[in-house]
């Protein structure tokens, strides 16, 4: 029968590669290791470690076992912080990852009201992308992950429940006045990474071009650096704006086009109060976030209009 202890040495072992490291990280004698690992192989009827000249590696099903390993052990971690939450909310832990741009934003206002409402309960927060995000967030090393979406791929089926915080617009900048997506099909372009350069390759398809990515970058400080010395134009989001303007760019907002953000849950609710906590707070930071943006076509620069796709 699989135990804690056992997972517990089978993951520090993944983690460090090797034995020796393990038994430094866990405070164990080397033999006792090595005992863990042959208990757990012949509870588990399989082999999971083989020696390397002078090392060990995993088998694969070692590296099965051990991505299953961490995912329990981080929900017994999360289990325990959330029985010690329902004592009260006078202590306990959350845990968030979440994108830079709600980082610098959203977060900092909550993470401000959570401690003035919440004095004892600790918050730690951990910079990830959203596809990480959600990673940590099943194997239980984070409690909630900031994400968003440019479309509705079901995330529910997965076991994640999603709280809906705010839609977030996006803005074409140049460092020319009312710039118009029209006007930039032979420019050009400073986009992410691949994986984060999807919404300016659907807006521009949209318009009816394809964008000549000149610049890759997932820094919209230096995005925007880029766009102010007339080196391209851009797509950004509307929080990376509010996080940091550069000055002499000019912004328009392209009506239609916004990702979704969201707070993510893994497993069954209810949620522990000191996460239900945190969403609440979000949720309300989101809302007037939102009620900035009411009757301003562009929340951050108001002489902007919106965008002719054409």
């Amino acid at each position: 029968m699989l135990n804690l202890t056992h997972l517990k040495v089978l993951d520090a072992v993944a983690r460090l590669g090797s034995v020796t490291e393990a038994a430094k990280d866990l405070h164990y004698s080397q033999p006792s290791v090595s005992h863990h690992l042959g208990r757990l192989e012949a509870a588990s009827g399989a082999k999971l470690v083989q020696r390397v000249g002078r090392g060990i590696r995993l088998t694969p099903e070692g590296e099965f076992l051990a991505r299953r390993a961490r995912e329990i052990l981080g929900r017994v971690d999360a289990a325990s912080v959330e029985l010690a939450a329902r004592v009260g909310l006078r202590a306990g832990r959350v845990r968030l990852a979440g994108f830079q741009t709600v980082l610098s934003t959203l977060v900092p206002k909550a993470a401000t009201e959570l401690s003035r409402t919440y004095p004892g309960i600790e918050l730690n927060l951990v910079d990830a992308h959203p596809v990480e995000g959600l990673q940590m967030l099943r194997a239980g090393h984070v409690d909630i992950a900031l994400i968003f979406r440019h479309t509705e791929t079901p995330l529910e089926e997965e076991g994640f429940r999603l709280t809906h915080l705010l839609d977030d617009p996006l803005y074409l900048i140049s460092d020319r006045p009312r710039p118009r997506l029209g006007d930039h099909r032979d420019s050009p372009w400073v986009g992410g990474c691949e994986r984060c350069r999807a919404a300016t390759i659907t807006a521009c398809e949209g318009a009816g071009f394809a964008p000549r990515i000149a610049y890759s970058c997932d820094d919209t400080v230096v995005s925007q650096a880029l766009v102010a010395s007339g080196m391209g134009v851009a797509i950004l989001n509307g929080l990376a704006l509010r996080a940091h303007r550069a000055p002499g760019i000019h912004t328009t907002r392209l009506t239609g086009n916004a990702r979704r953000i969201y707070a993510a849950t893994y497993g069954d609710p209810p949620d522990p109060p000191a996460t239900a906590a945190l969403i609440e707070i979000l949720t309300a930071q989101a809302r007037g976030t939102d009620r900035e943006r009411t009757g301003e076509p562009d929340p951050v620069n108001r002489s902007s209009t919106s965008a002719d796709p054409r």
